[in-house]
């Protein structure tokens, strides 16, 4: 079974060309689905902290499985990688590299995706992901090119003042369906911006985009803002969007 191709695994690395970032390049990797074909086209998750997500959410090997067991439609991953250092200037809002990183995202990222992979260009085959401020910076790409973005999945978004003052400033949601998680035990979290109830920011960001017409699948459970709470979750994260009975957002 190992060795016939069809349940082969294979990741990519590239380093995608940025002039919007002012730097030569930015490195991705790409999961392509067994029994991969260059002539079909294939649904697409834009993982934020790409590295993370492959090393410690295991996203490629929960993949693997849903696609070869469960029946699922294959579907192809990209990790945007981020130096540590710029992550906060790059994710938040107010953050000095963040405009710059979202424009990097929508106008030269996907476009070379499109251009180097089968992957689907309608909004609703293009699905951004992220963890914490990587959550954060999904919703500002989804809510600044809305032609482009109209799936979301937030594993513990660090939803700031700025994040709901962006949600509010935006016009109708209605096209956007959303993903979200919050850890019970988030209520007492130290990011680099103090200390923060990850639940209250989750809840009122809830509110905030059900407002604007958005259609949510919000889940809170026992768990603490790190992977080992999010890798769980990440099946049920995919499904809603991917697997063979999508969920019902309200």
């Amino acid at each position: 079974m190992s060795n016939n191709p069809l349940f082969k695994r294979t990741i990519h690395k590239h380093e995608v060309p940025s002039y919007i970032l002012s730097e030569q390049t930015r490195s991705i990797r790409v999961y392509l689905p067994p029994g991969y074909q260059p002539w079909i086209s294939y649904p697409v998750v834009y993982c934020q902290d790409g590295e993370d997500f492959f090393n410690f959410g295991r996203i490629a090997t929960h993949t693997q499985k849903l696609i070869l067991e469960n029946d699922w439609e294959p579907y192809i991953i990209v990790g945007v990688d981020v130096d540590k250092k710029l992550r906060t200037a790059e994710y938040s809002p107010d953050g000095d590299r963040n405009e710059r990183y979202v424009k990097f995202f929508a106008e030269e990222l996907v476009p070379w995706m499109e251009t180097n992979y089968p992957v689907r260009d309608d909004p609703t085959d293009r699905i951004l992901a992220g963890d914490s401020l990587g959550g954060t910076v999904s919703l500002s790409i989804a809510l600044r090119y809305p032609s482009m973005f109209h799936r979301i999945i937030s594993l513990s978004g660090a939803f700031y003042d700025v994040s709901i003052e962006e949600i509010k400033q935006a016009h109708t949601l209605s096209h956007l369906h959303m993903w979200m998680n919050v850890g019970l035990q988030e209520n007492n979290f130290s990011s680099d911006r103090g200390t923060f109830d990850f639940v209250a920011l989750n809840r009122m960001a809830k509110q905030e985009l059900t407002l604007k017409g958005a259609k949510i699948k919000y889940i809170e459970k026992d768990g603490e803002h790190k992977w080992g709470f999010w890798q769980v979750e990440l099946p049920d994260a995919l499904g809603a969007f991917l697997g063979p009975t999508p969920h019902r957002f309200e």
